[in-house]
C-alpha cells in the first residue's frame, strides 16, 4: 500500500480537497465509491459452473471433484508457505525517492550511513529500535516540496492463498449440492418404471401451479390441450401391489377434456419449452404427448423466454409457476375450466398413470406421469396454509379485474404476480418482439418498486432526510427494515417460493441495497452473494437461461448503467432520461446475445419500447399490488384500484403492440452461440463506434434516420431496396409453414385473403409486407386448422369486411373457434356455393366449387374445400384449397368443368400431395403452379410424382419450402414471379 505524507504547511485547504473528490461532501464523505470489490466473483462463478457442470455427472466424478477441492482448500490454509513470518515483512520501507536514508538491506542510499532499528533521518539521533514496529508509521520530517511516498512491503501470499481455496471450497460445496439434486431423478423406482412404460398409483405433491399448454397445429388437426404440473412423487405402488415411497420430481401431463381441443387463438408455436404437450405424434405407449422439439437445457418453463429490461431486475422469465406460462396461455382460462387447474402447490394427490421417460436429457424431471381420462383428481392432502393464502390473493385479483378492458384485464395480473393466465397469443408475441416479456414475469422490479415507496429514493434511506411512506407515518429505521423484510416475505408466498421467484427476490434484494446506499459499484459483492447462495439452493438454476439473464441484466444496470448515465448527463440528456435509457441499453447489450440464441431473433424495438413501458410500469404496479392487498376485505375498493391500475397497464399493451407492428421491429439471427458470439462482437463494435459518434451530432443524426428507416421500412424504399414485393402483382402466396395463406391483390393496400395458415404471426407479417391493410373479404377453404388457425393474424390491425366458408362445418372445434373470433369484431360469416360470383375492382372471382346442395356428403373437409376460378389483369388463377381425387373428378363434370381449361396460374390442392387426378391437371394445362408447404413436413410434400406430372404439363412448379413466400405479376403473355 502506497501512502502520501504532507508536511502540515504545505497540505492543501480543506475546500481544495472537496473539490478535487467532486463531492461537496468531501473525499472523506462514507457514502464515496471506492474501487469495485470483486473477490466473490471468483467463487460465485466458480459454483455457478461446477453446478451445472455436476448435475449430471456420476457419483464418482462429483465426489472426486469434493475431495480435491477439500485437500487443496486445506493444503492452501494450512500450510505456511516460504518466507512468511521470517521477519522481513516488519517496518515500513521509505522508497529512494524520498530523500531519506533507508534502513539497512533496503534500498540504501549511497554516501548515507545506515542505521540499524531506525530509518535515518538526517539531523535526528538514532533510537535502537524505534521506527521498527510493523504496522507503524512516523511522518518524517519535510525534505522540500515534494511528497514523501511510503511504500509497504507485502507482508505475505496469505490473502491469494485465502482466494484460491475460497474458490475451491465453493466448487466443493456447489458440487455436493448438485450431486444431491442429480441423484434425485436417478434413485428410487421411478426412473426404472418410466423405462419400462409401466403403469402405477402414485402419492404426489404438486410443486406448481398447473398450466394449459397451447394448442398447436398437427397437420390438419389441433394438437389435444394438456393440463401441465410439476410434482414430486412421494410414493409408488406398481400393478402387483408393491408399494415404495420415494421422492422423484416428474411432470404430470394430464388431458384437458372440460375444454374444446381447439377452441381459442392458436399461433403455432409448440407447447412450452420444458413442458412437454400433445403433439399427436405416436410414441411408445405412456409418451404419446411429450413434446419432444429440442431445447437448450435449462429453459425450462418459469426460465424460458427471457427478455431483458431497464428497470428493476432483469429477470429474464416470461413467468414464474403460475396460472399459466406467457407462452402457454392462449385464452382466459375462466370459462369451463378443468378440476386440474385448480390445484395449489403443496396439494397431496393419487393418481393412477403412465410413467414415460423424458425426451430430453438435462432437465430436471426423473419422468413423465401421463394422467388420461377426463376424471377429477383424487385430493389426499390439503395445501399448505400459506398456499391457500396465496391462492385467495390472486384470485382476488383476478376477480378485481375482471370489468377491464381486454389488455388490461390480461395484462394486470402478470405485472403483479406473474399471472399470465389471461395473456392471448397475439399479445404475448407482441410482448416477445418487443422484448417485454419481462414485465409478465416475477421479477425484482416488483418488490423494488414496492420497498422503494416505503423507504424513499436512493441514498436518503439511512439518513435524516430520507423520505418515502415510512418517515411520513413515524416509522423508525429499524422498523422500517422489518417491514421491509415482511413486505419480501408476502411477495415470495404470493408469488409462490418458486426458485425463479427466490431468484428474483434475491436480485430485488440486491436492487433495494442499491436503493438505499446510491453505491452501485460496492454492490458486485451483493450480487456474486445472492448467484453464490441461489446456486447452492437450487443448483437447477445454473442450467436456467431465464437465470443468467436475470444476472446479466442485474449486473449492467450495476456496472454499466452508471457510466452510460454519466457520458449522457454531460452530453446535456435530463438525469432521469439519462437513467432510464442507460439502464435499458445496457440490460440490452448485455442480454441480446442470450435471447438470440433463445428466440433466433434480435429485437430493434426493444430499447425504445421498454422506455416508453418503464414510466407506466411503477403506478400499474403500485396500484394492482394495492387491488391485491384490498381485494378479500372491500373488493368495491379493489376493482377502484385495478381500475386506476388498467390505464398505465393498458399503455404498456399499446405500446407493445405498436412496437411489435412495426415492419422492422425485428431481424432474424441465428440461434446458436456462435450466433450469440456474433451478436455480442457487433454489439461491442456498435459501442466503440457510437463513443466516436457521440461527438458529431450530424452523424448521429444520419445514423439515428437510418434506424427509423430500417424499422418503419416505408414501402417504396423496401421495394427498391429488396424487390419485394414484386411491382404491380396480381397474386401472393405467403410461406406460412405446412398450410394455405394466398393473397389477391384488390386495390393499393387492398386484397383478398384466401385461407390464413396455421400461424397468426406468419400471415400478420406476409400481410404487413405486403401493405395489406384492408381485406374486404377472407375466403376460408375449409375448417382444417393449417387452414384456419392464423385467422387472428389477417384480422389484426385490419379492416375486415367479411368471412365467407365452406357449408361443411367440420372439424366443430375450428368451426367454433372461426365463430367466436368473427363475432368478437363484429365480421359477418357467410357461405360459399358453386355459382356465385364476385368483383372488386380489377379483381374478380367465381366459386366452382363445392355445389350448393351436393349429391353425396363429402368424405371429409377436403372434398368440401372452396374453389375460386379467379381473373386479375388479364392473369387466371385456379385456386383448389384441398380438393381430394374424388372431388376433382367432380368438379370436372360439374358445370364449371368446361372454364377450367388453360389456366395462367395454379395453386395446387392440398400442398402438392401424391392425391390428383391427373385428368384436372391435363386439363388446366396452368404455365405456373405453386404449392405451398413446410419445409421438412413429415407428410413428404409435394410429392415428386405430383411435381413431374406437372412439368410434364409445361407448368413451371415454385415452392414455399425451397423458394420463400411467392408473388406473381404480369398479364396472359407474360408471367413474371419474385420470391421474398
Amino acid at each position: 500500500m502506497r501512502h502520501d505524507v504532507y508536511a502540515p504547511d504545505l497540505a492543501p485547504s480543506r475546500a481544495a480537497v472537496h473539490a478535487a473528490s467532486g463531492n461537496r461532501l468531501g473525499a472523506s464523505h462514507p457514502r464515496q465509491e471506492g474501487p469495485t470489490d470483486l473477490r466473490l466473483v471468483p467463487p460465485a462463478l466458480a459454483a455457478w459452473a461446477t453446478a451445472a457442470l455436476m448435475l449430471d455427472a456420476p457419483t464418482v466424478w462429483v465426489g472426486g471433484a469434493v475431495v480435491v477441492c477439500l485437500v487443496a482448500a486445506g493444503v492452501l490454509l494450512l500450510v505456511r508457505r516460504g518466507g512468511l513470518g521470517d521477519g522481513r515483512a516488519a517496518g515500513p520501507r521509505v522508497g529512494p525517492m524520498s530523500g531519506v536514508d533507508s534502513v539497512p538491506g533496503r534500498d540504501s542510499a549511497p554516501g548515507r550511513d545506515a542505521v540499524p532499528g531506525r530509518d535515518a533521518v538526517p539531523g535526528r539521533e538514532a533510537v535502537p529500535g524505534r521506527n521498527s514496529v510493523p504496522g507503524r508509521c512516523t511522518r518524517p520530517r519535510r525534505q522540500g516540496s515534494a511528497p514523501l511516498r511510503l511504500t509497504w512491503p507485502r507482508t505475505s501470499v496469505a490473502w491469494p492463498r485465502i482466494s484460491v481455496a475460497a474458490v475451491l471450497l465453493c466448487v466443493a460445496a456447489a458440487a455436493v449440492s448438485a450431486g444431491l439434486h442429480g441423484a434425485d431423478l436417478r434413485r428410487g423406482p421411478v426412473p426404472g418404471l418410466a423405462r419400462e412404460y409401466a403403469t402405477v398409483t402414485a402419492e404426489v405433491e404438486v410443486t406448481s401451479d398447473p398450466r394449459l399448454t397451447r394448442p398447436r397445429v398437427k397437420g390438419d388437426h389441433m394438437a389435444p390441450t394438456s393440463v401441465l404440473i410439476n410434482a414430486d412423487v412421494r410414493r409408488v405402488e406398481q400393478a402387483h401391489g408393491t408399494a415404495v415411497v420415494t421422492r422423484a420430481p416428474v411432470l404430470m401431463i394430464v388431458d384437458a377434456t372440460a375444454r374444446s381441443s381447439g377452441a381459442g387463438d392458436v399461433d403455432g408455436a409448440s407447447t412450452s419449452s420444458g413442458s412437454g404437450g400433445a403433439d399427436g405424434v405416436p410414441r411408445p405407449p405412456g409418451a404419446g404427448d411429450v413434446d419432444g422439439s429440442p431445447r437448450p437445457p435449462g429453459s425450462e418453463r418459469s426460465d424460458g423466454t427471457p427478455g431483458p429490461h431497464g428497470s428493476g431486475d432483469p429477470d429474464g422469465a416470461p413467468g414464474p409457476p403460475g396460472s399459466g406460462d406467457a407462452s402457454e396461455a392462449w385464452q382466459p382460462a375462466d370459462d369451463g375450466r378443468s378440476p386440474w387447474l385448480g390445484l395449489l402447490p403443496s396439494t397431496r394427490l393419487r393418481v393412477t398413470a403412465t410413467l414415460a421417460p423424458a425426451l430430453t436429457d438435462g432437465d430436471r424431471i426423473a419422468a413423465v406421469l401421463r394422467v388420461r381420462g377426463p376424471g377429477a383428481p383424487e385430493v389426499v392432502g390439503e395445501p399448505s396454509g400459506a398456499q391457500r393464502l396465496a391462492g385467495r390473493l390472486r384470485a382476488g385479483l383476478r376477480e378485481a379485474t375482471d370489468g377491464l378492458p381486454a389488455d388490461a384485464r390480461a395484462l394486470l395480473p402478470g405485472l403483479v404476480v406473474g399471472d399470465t393466465s389471461r395473456i392471448t397469443p397475439e399479445l404475448d408475441e407482441a410482448f416477445k418482439e418487443t422484448d417485454l416479456a419481462h414485465t409478465l414475469a416475477v421479477s425484482g422490479s416488483n418488490l423494488t418498486i414496492i420497498l422503494a415507496l416505503l423507504i424513499g429514493p436512493p441514498g436518503l434511506a439511512q439518513r435524516v432526510e430520507r423520505r418515502g411512506l415510512a418517515p411520513r407515518l413515524g416509522i423508525s429505521l429499524r422498523t422500517t427494515a422489518l417491514l421491509g423484510g415482511a413486505l419480501t416475505l408476502a411477495f415470495v408466498v404470493v408469488c409462490r417460493p418458486d426458485p425463479s421467484v427466490l431468484r428474483a427476490a434475491a436480485c430485488g434484494a440486491v436492487a433495494l441495497l442499491a436503493l438505499a446506499t446510491g453505491r452501485r459499484r460496492s454492490l458486485i459483492p451483493a450480487l456474486a452473494t445472492a448467484v453464490l447462495l441461489l446456486v447452492l439452493y437450487d443448483p437447477w438454476l445454473a442450467r436456467s437461461y431465464g437465470f443468467l439473464l436475470s444476472v446479466l441484466a442485474t449486473g449492467a444496470l450495476l456496472t454499466l448503467a452508471p457510466r452510460w448515465s454519466k457520458a449522457l448527463r454531460r452530453r446535456r440528456v435530463p438525469p432521469r432520461l439519462a437513467e432510464a435509457l442507460a439502464a435499458a441499453a445496457a440490460a440490452q447489450a448485455l442480454c441480446a446475445p442470450v435471447v438470440a440464441v433463445l428466440s433466433a431473433r434480435v429485437s430493434l424495438v426493444a430499447v425504445p419500447c421498454n422506455l416508453l413501458a418503464e414510466f407506466a410500469i411503477a403506478p400499474a404496479t403500485v396500484l394492482g399490488f394495492a387491488a391485491l392487498a384490498a381485494a378479500p376485505a372491500a373488493m368495491p375498493l379493489a376493482k377502484l384500484l385495478a381500475w386506476g391500475a388498467s390505464w398505465p397497464t393498458g399503455w404498456i399493451a399499446d405500446v407493445a403492440r405498436t412496437g411489435a407492428a412495426l415492419p422492422g421491429a425485428g431481424v432474424d439471427w441465428p440461434g446458436s452461440w456462435t450466433g450469440a458470439a456474433l451478436l455480442a462482437l457487433a454489439t461491442v463494435a456498435v459501442l466503440l463506434i457510437g463513443r466516436r459518434l457521440l461527438r458529431h451530432p450530424w452523424w448521429c443524426g444520419v445514423c439515428g434516420a437510418l434506424l427509423l428507416l430500417v424499422v418503419l421500412q416505408p414501402p417504396p424504399l423496401t421495394r427498391v431496396v429488396t424487390g419485394w414485393p414484386l411491382p404491380g402483382w396480381r397474386f401472393a402466396m405467403c410461406d406460412v409453414g405446412q398450410g394455405d395463406a394466398t393473397v389477391l391483390a384488390a386495390g393499393e393496400g387492398t386484397g383478398v385473403v384466401v385461407d390464413a395458415g396455421p400461424d397468426p404471426a406468419l400471415v400478420d407479417r406476409c400481410l404487413r409486407t405486403l401493405g395489406i391493410t384492408r381485406v374486404p373479404l377472407v375466403v376460408l377453404t375449409h375448417y382444417h386448422a393449417d387452414h384456419v388457425a392464423g385467422l387472428p393474424g389477417v384480422l389484426r390491425g385490419r379492416a375486415v369486411g367479411a368471412i365467407e366458408t365452406t357449408g361443411h362445418e367440420e372439424p366443430v372445434d375450428q368451426v367454433e373457434f372461426v365463430r367466436r373470433e368473427a363475432a368478437a369484431r363484429r365480421i359477418p360469416v357467410t357461405r360459399a356455393a358453386a355459382g356465385e360470383e364476385r368483383r372488386t375492382g380489377a379483381l374478380s372471382w367465381q366459386v366452382v366449387w363445392p355445389p350448393a346442395q351436393p349429391a353425396l356428403a363429402p368424405d371429409g373437409p377436403n372434398d368440401a374445400s372452396v374453389t375460386l376460378l379467379v381473373r386479375s389483369a388479364g392473369l387466371r388463377l385456379l385456386l383448389l384449397g384441398d380438393l381430394e381425387p374424388p372431388a376433382q373428378r367432380a368438379l370436372l363434370r360439374s358445370p364449371a368443368g368446361a372454364l377450367l381449361g388453360g389456366v395462367d396460374v395454379l395453386k395446387v390442392a392440398h400442398h402438392g400431395s401424391a392425391y390428383q387426378d391427373p385428368e384436372l391437371i391435363r386439363r388446366a394445362a396452368p404455365r405456373l403452379a405453386l404449392i405451398s408447404c413446410g419445409a421438412d413436413n413429415p407428410y413428404g410434400h409435394p410429392a415428386p410424382s405430383t411435381v413431374a406430372a406437372l412439368r410434364a404439363q409445361g407448368a413451371v412448379v415454385l415452392r414455399t419450402d425451397e423458394d420463400g413466400a411467392l408473388a406473381v405479376a404480369g398479364t396472359g403473355a407474360e408471367l413474371r414471379v419474385a420470391g421474398d
